[in-house]
This record gives C-alpha cells, structure tokens and sequence, in this order.
C-alpha cells in the first residue's frame, strides 16, 4: 500500500478545490483538477473547464512550462490514454517529462480504465493511486454512476415546512422557504444534466426548469424532463420556453404532435408502461450524469419507493402549515416500524432563514 505523505495530501486537497470550479460546464464530462508540483512548491495547476476543451492537465502543464520536467502531477482522476476531442493526458504527461503521477482513483470509463496508468508506468514514470479516492469520488458521482450503474445519480429536491408539509391543501406552494434558499437551488440545478418534473407539477405551478444563477456565470443549460405520459402539457406551459431544451417522455400508445423530434419526445417504458427505470436508462444513454427531481408527493414517492433516490436536497423552513397540508411523499405505505426509510445525513447548512439538509439512504 502506498504511503502518502502530508504534502501528497494537502495538494491532491487542492487538486479536488480545482476541480470543482468545472461542476457547472463540464458535463457530461467529469471535474478533474491537476496540480504540479516539486515537494510543496506549485508550479502549475488547471482543471477541466468544458466538454472538448483541455483537460486539466494540459492546463497545468502550459502553466508550468519548462518546470513540469521532474515534478509530480496530482490529477483528481486518472489521466486518459485515448484521444476524444483532445489528445491523451498521459502521453503530454510523458513528454512533459513527469517524475511521478498521483491520482486520486481509477477511471472506470472504458476507454481508459486503468490503460492511463500503464502507458504512464511504461514510460517509467512512478504512478500510484488511492489519495483522498472518498471526497473525488463524491465530486464526480454523477459520472461514476452513469458508467458504472448505466445510470444518471438521482437527487430529489423538496421544501418543507417544520411539520413535513410541501403545500396547502389547494396545491399552493409558493413560497414555503425564503428567497435565499430559492436561490440556492439554482446552483444545484446548475449542476445537473436534466431537471425532472412531471406533468402534474407542470399544469399546476407552471415552473420554468431553468438555471438563473447571479453575476452571469457561465453554466450548460440542464435538459428538461417531463414525465407526461398522455402528453398533457406539450401545448402549454414556460417549460417550453427559453433556450433550454425540453424532452417530453411518454407513453407508448401516446403520438406525439409532429413538431416534437426524436430529440423532443421519447418512449420511456417496461411492459409497456413509462417505467421510472427505464426513463434514468434513457437518460444515461443522452450522457445525462445527474439528474435533479423537482415534482410533487406522488412521484417523489413513487422515485423513493421505487429505490432509485440517491440522494433528498431538503429545505426545512421555520413555518407550519397545519395537518391538512399536503405531505413530503405519497404512496410509501408503511405500517410499522420496521418499514421506515433509514436515511443518513450528509451535511445540514442555514441558507437565509432555512436548514438545508443533504441525506442519503442509509
């Protein structure tokens, strides 16, 4: 087993920081840091900015000039060995004349899978992996998923009152958290490959699904998701406005109206029915690395019940709104303690007046 070192450590944690500045550009490819480096003295780092860009090495090796001969790369995740839109990271890596590589963990993209590292160690070059593998592969979940589980990482966001409400009685939702907390989630839908709602949510709160983040940063528009099996809402609505664009999964016995492609509309089924399972494996064959879930009780529920929940985004406001209110999910049918859902709690965080709550199944 390989030991790190203290500096190993504190500029793979730099590496990781680097990488992170991609989380909103670089999908459908993965954020990826590079820091070069002789001892602890940085002399180049970049990351990964758009999909057919540089990588993040080719960044830190322009930075670094003559000074990356003999210096160790710290790489958020394997150097590629295959040429896409860019060359390979692993042969600059050898003609830059690196002393040794340090990659945080494998990637299990099959067309580099370990291959990095080989042509790397070929070359004599030292490559070792493992460093802070945890925190990179909790970066770059969205990714992993889709090429290790065929598919997108689920993350359902909800609001709530203190007493697990989402809405009153008629349906009005608006607005239960603060402005702060609003704007929150559009740095977590900023990161997402779709935003998904259904067609219910669509008709009665007429949401936009769109990315508005302050001071113009830059971001790749999410695709918009709607489950609308009978095509519902296909003719109204501002989810079909703007220059984000809109797919509309169906049911198979349902024709689509003539202006809605095959890049528009689509046919997401088991046994003949729009199956939940079967609409994530669509979405990871568009390249969709994760998927943001913003609809009401039913499929919320239906998602959780159905275990494809990665992850809840929960906004928890200083408000009750009574037991006739509408609830955080519906059709979970548990009848004794036994049946709870265990979840486990990432991180919590006050946004505004608000708790937001990051949890997982546990």
């Amino acid at each position: 087993m390989t030991e790190f070192t203290a500096t190993d450590h504190a500029l793979m944690a730099r590496a990781l920081r680097l990488a992170e500045r991609g989380a909103y550009t670089t999908k459908p490819n993965p954020m990826v840091g590079c820091v070069l480096a002789h001892g602890d003295e940085v002399v180049g780092e970049g990351w990964h900015q758009r999909k057919g860009g540089p990588h993040a090495e080719v960044f830190a090796l322009e930075a670094a000039g003559g000074r990356a001969q003999g210096a160790t790369a710290y790489v958020t995740l394997e150097p590629c060995a295959h040429t896409g839109s860019t060359g390979p990271c692993a042969d600059a890596l050898v003609a830059a004349g690196v002393a040794r590589v340090v990659a945080a963990m494998r990637d299990p993209f099959p067309q580099v899978d370990g291959k990095g590292f080989e042509r790397l160690r070929a070359a004599g070059i030292d490559a070792v992996s493992g460093l802070m593998e945890e925190p990179a592969r909790a970066l770059n979940r969205g990714f992993l998923s889709r090429i290790e589980r065929g598919r997108p990482w689920l993350r359902v966001k909800l609001a709530m009152s203190l007493d697990g409400r989402t809405a009153l009685a008629n349906g009005d939702s608006q607005w239960i958290t603060g402005e702060a907390a609003r704007a929150d989630v559009h740095r977590w839908r900023a990161r997402s490959g779709a935003i998904l709602s259904g067609a219910g949510t669509i008709l009665a709160d007429d949401p936009r699904l769109t990315v508005r983040l302050p001071d113009g940063a830059e971001f790749v528009p999410p695709l918009r998701v709607v489950l609308d099996p009978g095509l519902a809402t296909v003719a109204r609505g501002r989810v079909r406005e703007g220059d984000a664009p809109t797919l509309y999964l169906h049911a198979p016995n349902v024709k689509p109206p003539r202006e809605l492609d095959a890049a528009r509309a689509a046919v997401a089924t088991r046994d003949g029915y729009l199956d939940l399972e079967a609409v994530l494996k669509l979405l990871a064959e568009r390249e969709i690395n994760e998927v943001h879930v913003e609809t009401g009780a039913t499929l919320a529920g239906a998602f959780l019940s159905a275990g494809l929940v990665d992850e809840l985004l929960l906004y928890v406001a200083p408000v009750l709104l009574g037991d006739r209110a509408r609830p955080l999910f519906a059709g979970l049918h548990i009848e004794e303690m036994a049946q709870r859902w265990r979840l486990r709690v990432i991180e919590t965080r006050t946004v505004g007046d608000d708790l937001r709550m990051l949890l997982r199944p546990a």
